[in-house]
């Protein structure tokens, strides 16, 4: 039996599904096949039901995932105490943003964790911000970059780096372009466009309109901003985002406040509440990058 077994393990287990299982621990899926096969073999019993559409722990299973889990976590833990006795920072740490995100004081924070520990393997990627902070609930990613509705998210810790209020965008032409502000109702006789399900404006916008009895009619989404940018520069709705988003277009598009939303979309750091040395220094350098000091 080897903790490497016991990982996939739980990763088939807690994925339910072992192609999205080899995709977490980073090994092909015959590969984690293989390596539960063999646990399986050790303990003469077999862990996952393969035979419906999910992978689905059997009774002996679900005994093993409660051992597993207490034994990946000493794991974890023998190995950050002898890197504090060490002063070591060392190991690997999965980092969420938001989709399309170009936020500059992120990417130095990692470059410059990175040049100092180089002995820390950082895994990036991107996903919407309810997925993201899913993730650093269930503990699959260490860190994430989030738009949210509200300055901290339920059971993370967080730093706030941007709150904003939401604007609209329009083009030249447009019946509300060359205005200062507007209603909810008043665009909403328009189509939008705007970002996915999932994300902080979006949510903001949602919640506003539904606050408001708004319906408005979600012409077309996309996942970055400057796609949202560009096909309201081409007349297809109105664009919903937030200040900053809008500044490197105010002289070919038409910004208007919504005057009734006031609720903020907010841009945050999070990370669970309990970290290991390699997350604390990790965090340090992003509170540094952001100015949050050290």
């Amino acid at each position: 039996m080897e903790l490497r077994q016991l990982e996939y393990f739980v990763a088939v287990a807690e994925e339910a599904n072992f192609t999205r299982a080899a995709e977490r621990v980073r090994i092909s899926q015959s590969g984690v096949s293989a390596q539960i096969r063999q646990l399986e073999h050790d303990l003469g019993a077999t862990l996952i039901d393969r035979s419906g559409r999910r992978a689905t722990v059997t009774a002996a299973g679900a005994v093993v995932l409660e051992h597993a889990r207490a034994v990946l976590s000493s794991a974890q833990a023998l190995r950050r105490a002898v890197d504090d006795v060490n002063g070591l920072i060392r190991g690997r740490l999965v980092v969420g943003m938001v989709t399309a995100c170009t936020v500059t004081p992120f990417f130095d924070a990692l470059a410059a964790f990175h040049l100092a520990h180089p002995g820390v393997e950082l895994v990036l990627f991107e996903d919407n911000s309810d997925r993201l902070i899913e993730g650093v609930l269930t503990g699959s990613a260490d860190l994430a970059l989030v738009g949210t509705a509200a300055g901290t998210p339920d059971g993370v810790r967080a730093m706030p780096i941007v709150s904003e209020r939401l604007i609209a965008i329009v083009a030249d032409g447009h019946p509300l372009a060359g205005r200062r502000g507007a209603s909810l109702a008043e665009i909403a006789e328009f189509p939008i466009v705007c970002l996915p399900p999932g994300t902080g404006i979006r949510t903001v916008f949602d919640q506003a309109c539904a606050d408001g009895g708004v319906k408005p009619d979600i012409a077309l989404q996309a996942s970055a901003p400057g796609a949202i940018m560009d096909l309201a520069a081409r007349g297809l709705g109105v664009a919903i985002l937030s200040e900053s988003m809008a500044v490197p277009h105010r002289e070919r598009l038409s910004v208007l406040m919504i005057d009734d939303v006031e609720t903020p979309a907010v841009l945050a750091l999070i990370w669970p509440t309990t970290t290991n040395p390699a997350l604390q220094e990790l965090v340090r350098y992003g509170r540094t990058a952001f100015g949050g000091g050290t």
